[in-house]
């Protein structure tokens, strides 16, 4: 069984600069402060906080969208991969991002949905905010 999650904040900046960021190991390492090494290919692997996240980049449209392969370390080997969509739209003040995160097994799902607010959105609100 599967779980779905969605979560979402707005940032003070362009959607290109929060795509372009999400792609970059640099960038993704500052923006989360888990060292990652990410690629900005279709096909192309990544790791994010310290090895903890790992995956593959299914689809990119520039600026709008990312959709990866995802799993944690703590996925067992029977667990299927889930699906990471990352949506970026530019908005009147900024940039709303969106993250659509499914395939998850079941009993992973809430702990995620505070994963990605406490991992990801609040740290990137910090960084953006700069």
């Amino acid at each position: 069984m599967f779980n779905q999650l969605r979560v979402s904040a707005k940032f003070p900046i362009r959607a290109k600069e929060i795509y372009k960021a999400w792609l970059s190991s640099k960038l993704h390492t500052e923006m989360t402060g888990g060292e990652a090494v990410i690629s900005s290919k279709i096909g192309g692997k990544f790791k994010a906080w310290d090895g903890y996240i790992t995956g593959k980049n299914l689809d990119l449209i520039k600026d709008k969208r990312i959709i990866q392969l995802w799993r944690s370390s703590e996925f067992t080997e029977r667990d299927l991969d889930s699906i990471l969509v990352v949506n970026f739209e530019d908005v009147s003040d900024g940039c709303k991002v969106t993250i659509v995160h499914s395939q998850i097994p079941k009993w992973q799902g809430a702990s995620y949905k505070q994963g990605w607010i406490d991992y990801y959105l609040l740290p990137m609100k910090a960084y953006f905010s700069k």
